[in-house]
């Protein structure tokens, strides 16, 4: 099973603030829907909780080490290895992680693939993308979109990380 992070992030890795995206961009969101439709996507209580629902067409794991109540088409999960066994043994080719901060810096160490939306913002964030380019990626596909109306300009990438210059713990999952 492959492991593929997504992520819309600003010049300096801004995801977030005040539990909510930094930014609206229609595209972007259609695009999110298009990649997760059909898949496990896994997210933490944070992420959830700004969401408020479960998407349909997706099956949603939420880690979380409070616990939450039972949550129509929500399956909580106490742990990392929790998820990724669930969505193995359901058959799950490609599990989406999409946040937030904590559960990136979490996955980054075994994802294989990033679908990558830089943003461009300049304004104050609380939550942030973790240091992605410690690992080696490359570039598989990019596109830019100019500023539109109230829509800024974003650059979308999809990466593949390069797996023969991976340690031992991660190319044990590739």
């Amino acid at each position: 099973m492959e492991i593929s992070l997504l992520a819309a992030i600003g010049p300096t890795r801004e995801i977030g603030l005040d539990n909510r995206l930094l930014w609206h961009i229609p595209a972007d969101l259609k695009n999110f829907k298009a990649l997760t439709l059909g898949h496990f996507m896994l997210m933490g209580r944070k992420t959830f909780t700004s969401i408020g629902r479960a998407l349909p067409g997706r099956t949603t794991l939420v880690l979380s080490r409070q616990g939450m109540a039972d949550i129509p088409g929500v399956i909580v999960v106490s742990s990392w290895d929790l998820a990724l066994r669930l969505a193995r043994e359901s058959g799950e080719q490609e599990l989406m992680v999409i946040g937030g901060g904590e559960i990136f810096k979490l996955a980054l160490p075994y994802a294989h693939r990033l679908y990558l939306s830089t943003v461009a913002y300049s304004g104050k964030a609380e939550v942030f993308f973790p240091p992605y380019t410690q690992y080696p990626w490359e570039k598989i596909h990019g596109r830019h979109y100019p500023a539109e109306g109230e829509t800024p300009a974003w650059d979308y990438q999809v990466l593949i990380k390069v797996p023969e210059i991976l340690g031992e713990e991660q190319q044990r999952i590739f």
